[in-house]
């Protein structure tokens, strides 16, 4: 599967595109494939990403944000989520990826097992 990131690309938030370049930058930094899926320039994009992020993520009024990230068609979580998860060591959890041998992620789960 890959993971795919809605992102805004003419967003006019200086807080959303942080938080966009965040999580592409890191994604490609620990060389995740990814791919950018734009909400402002692709309606068919805005569509599915407003009809897949879940009921218990939605915001109590209007429309889900982004950074929105799945894996394929699964839900990871938004920004907040990404962000607990990455100062977790969790990434790749969060994911649903296999962390790779020798990442931080792996050897606490190898811990965690022992």
């Amino acid at each position: 599967m890959v993971i795919k990131v809605y992102i805004a690309s003419s967003s006019g938030s200086t807080s959303i595109k942080k938080q966009q370049q965040d999580v592409l930058g890191f994604l490609a930094a620990n060389k995740i494939e990814f791919e950018e899926c734009d909400i402002a320039a692709n309606e068919e994009n805005r569509k599915w990403m407003r009809e897949n992020v879940p009921e218990s993520a939605r915001p109590a009024t209007g429309n889900p944000l982004p950074p929105q990230i799945f894996n394929g068609e699964k839900y990871c979580g938004d920004y907040e989520a990404f962000f607990n998860a990455r100062e977790d060591n969790a990434v790749y959890a969060f994911l649903s990826l296999t962390a790779p041998p020798g990442s931080k992620e792996a050897e606490a789960n190898a811990r965690e097992q022992m």
